[in-house]
């Protein structure tokens, strides 16, 4: 999960418009219809999933179906020699989709699994830590490394980081399916109710939920926020700093932190709560967004430990708001409404929808400001506009968006309702 995750929203808005010669707005076009398409499957798959569990008391049907996650990140970044500029674009779009809906049929169930598991408020938090740690540490190897061996900017190179890292996705996803088989023995499984629910009627219930409304919305806008930051780096990188060597620090600096800050959070969250702990990691994150207006003007060192003080908020937002989502579940199962799958299946296409917006975002402030695409080994001087838009998309725009999302989440009741 922690390589597609990071991946495609760091490297494909790049790949696009520097070595297949996608313009921008088509770029964020391919970027974005995938998405789409994948969150109006979201919420199918959750009531699927619940189906699944109803029938064979377990999730992990769906979830080896996303083992075949890895052929589609192979593929996605092997485009053929022939085809540059829409043609590229229709090819990494095609398998973007493909890709999405593996990736779905193994996010949905996995992430539905704490709300199966007889476990209360601090442990699924507890449960949540763990999983964040080793998704981080996907996160943080593949952020690193993949830019690191695109440094040539060769399709060659592209492909190679692809095949390497596919190999690592399908080790991972089967020690992920044997550790929900393991967990679920553990805990005890507790299945959805008896009786089966169409997807609407699915998706009612979830809207019609205030205090999931409310955090559903708000990790939208923070989606959307920290997928820009993944697609906007190696652009601030290449032409602030003049130095994309740096993509690979400056994402060191963000994921590293988060390896380790996760118990930090915890432990913050058992004494002031999970909604004021998230929002505080979402008000870090617009101090240091703004922040890096001056990384130009500053300097690496200064601008690595803004980075690094973004990590530490971005393990906040993960870990808070991904545990609260079986908080929820557990509230309305208190009112006897409770859908995990259908929960999780709104939260994950609400993920997918803010991952596609985030690139699309940038890539428009970038077509606005009169960014001009490229083919690999090719060269091009940007206007000064374009490389003002790049700037404020990367620093002012972010911040702007995070303040979004703490507007949603200050409506969110959750914490009282566990209380009481």
């Amino acid at each position: 999960m922690g390589v597609w995750v990071t991946v495609p929203g760091l490297l494909l808005l790049y790949f696009l418009t520097h070595t297949l010669g996608v313009s921008p707005f088509l770029a964020g076009l391919t970027l974005l219809v995938p998405k789409i398409v994948d969150a109006l499957v979201h919420p199918l798959l959750g009531s699927l999933s619940d189906r699944q569990a109803r029938r064979d008391g377990h999730r992990r049907s769906m979830l080896r179906w996303g083992l075949l996650l890895a052929l589609a990140m192979a593929a996605l970044f092997t485009v053929p020699a022939g085809l540059a500029g829409p043609g590229a674009a229709l090819w990494v779009g095609g398998w973007y989709i493909a890709g999405n809906l593996l990736f779905a049929c193994f996010q949905v169930p996995y992430l539905t699994t704490p709300s199966d598991l007889r476990i209360g408020y601090h442990e699924r938090t507890r449960v949540f830590m763990f999983r964040m740690l080793f998704l981080t540490l996907g996160l943080l190897a593949s952020g690193v490394a993949a830019p690191a061996l695109v440094a040539s900017g060769s399709r060659g190179d592209y492909s190679l980081m692809a095949v390497v890292l596919a190999v690592g996705m399908a080790v991972s996803g089967v020690a992920g399916l044997a550790g929900v088989r393991r967990l679920t023995g553990r805990c005890g499984f507790r299945p959805p109710g008896a009786h089966a629910h169409s997807v609407l009627g699915d998706l009612r219930v979830a809207g019609r939920d205030r205090d999931f409304r409310a955090l559903v919305l708000s990790y939208f806008f923070t989606g959307t926020t920290t997928h820009l930051f993944l697609a906007a780096l190696p652009f601030y990188t290449r032409y602030v700093f003049g130095d994309s060597g740096l993509t690979p620090v400056f994402m060191g600096g963000f994921l590293a932190p988060a390896v380790i800050a996760g118990p930090g959070w915890l432990w913050l969250s058992r004494r002031i709560g999970k909604q004021r702990g998230l929002l505080l990691a979402q008000g870090a994150f617009i101090a240091g967004s703004l922040g890096l207006l001056l990384g130009g003007t500053a300097g690496t060192a200064f601008t690595v430990l803004v980075v690094v003080a973004l990590g530490t908020a971005f393990a906040g937002l993960q870990l808070l708001a991904f545990s609260m989502v079986p908080d929820a579940v557990a509230a309305a199962e208190t009112r006897g409404t409770a859908r995990a799958g259908a929960y999780t299946g709104v939260w994950t296409a609400t993920e997918a929808t803010g991952t596609a917006a985030g690139p699309y975002v940038y890539s428009a402030v970038l077509a606005l400001g009169g960014f001009l695409s490229t083919t690999e080994g090719h060269l091009v001087a940007q206007p000064d506009s374009a490389l003002t838009a790049l700037l404020l998309g990367f620093t002012v725009l972010p911040a702007a968006l995070m303040a979004v999302a703490v507007a949603f989440q200050r409506r969110c009741g959750l914490d009282g309702a566990a209380e009481r």
